[in-house]
């Protein structure tokens, strides 16, 4: 179970890090495909540097859930997976309830099962 927590947190990771590309780097290209139904195409271009905060701020959680898996001491590797991994449900349960409901299935529930299975982790 401990390898799959690992996997999934990896895989929480690498999502949070391809956000902070799109909204950083690819806000007015790939980020008009992937909002295309939640924001008009003339918004990307003023909404451009707000997107890039929101980048960094997803950044941050992947890095924190990186740290996380390179932790020696297991104990403390599980609490700052932990604090990561409820960091993004918390951000994915605002997002779906203000903004898409698909932010939840997207990134609260690959976070929620990152977190069962270093919950049932020894």
């Amino acid at each position: 179970m401990h390898l799959l927590a690992q996997i999934l947190i990896a895989v929480v990771a690498i999502e949070h890090f391809y956000i902070l590309w799109l909204e950083m780097f690819a806000w007015e290209t790939r980020g008009k495909k992937v909002f295309k139904g939640s924001l008009k195409p003339e918004l990307f271009a003023p909404t451009k540097t707000l997107a890039a905060n929101q980048g960094l701020y997803n950044g941050f959680l992947a890095a924190g859930l990186v740290w996380s898996l390179l932790i020696g001491e297991v104990a403390w590797a599980k609490n700052v997976a932990m604090f990561f991994l409820g960091c993004v449900i918390v951000a994915g349960v605002y997002g779906a309830l203000t903004a898409s409901r698909r932010i939840f299935f997207v990134q609260a529930v690959p976070a929620i099962l990152a977190m069962l299975a270093l919950l049932l982790t020894k």
